[in-house]
């Protein structure tokens, strides 16, 4: 049986003042927190996201999308899916999507206790966040609990 190649991905956790990014890989299963771009009155900084597309040449592309708790479409909802169907367009990547609810939760406690723990030495930031909670969209994504692939 030929061993299947790994796949690159990028995860990006949509927000109006930033836009969180992490990374990962199909054979290790895991994400990690990669950074944050800003989001100004100006738009979208899409030369840093062209930057990021260059130097982890990502198979696939997953974007969280903004639910509520009974699953219907956040309030972010429609601009999410327009930075999606933006990001596919400008990557020519496949762009995958996935229920993103409470990652940002989730991931100020994951982030809050590894700092009680010592594990973390420096102060946690918004980018800090934003960069965590699209690890966790990624972390749904691979292994299947995101609820949708729109």
């Amino acid at each position: 049986m030929p061993e299947a190649r790994a796949r690159v991905i990028l995860s990006f956790d949509f927000g109006l003042r930033r836009i969180g990014i992490a990374s990962g890989d199909t054979v290790s299963g895991t994400a990690a927190p990669c950074c944050a771009v800003q989001v100004t009155d100006r738009g979208i900084d899409w030369p840093a996201i062209e930057r990021l597309l260059k130097q982890f040449q990502p198979d696939v592309l997953v974007v969280g999308s903004p639910r509520n708790v009974d699953g219907t479409a956040g309030r972010l909802g429609a601009r999410a899916d327009q930075f999606a169907a933006d990001l596919a367009a400008r990557a020519a990547r496949p762009v995958r999507r996935t229920d993103e609810f409470a990652s940002s939760l989730e991931a100020n406690a994951r982030l809050k206790q590894q700092r009680e723990s010592g594990q973390r030495r420096r102060r946690v930031q918004r980018s800090d966040i934003d960069s965590a909670a699209a690890a966790i969209i990624l972390e749904r994504w691979l292994t299947g609990e995101g609820g949708h692939d729109d």
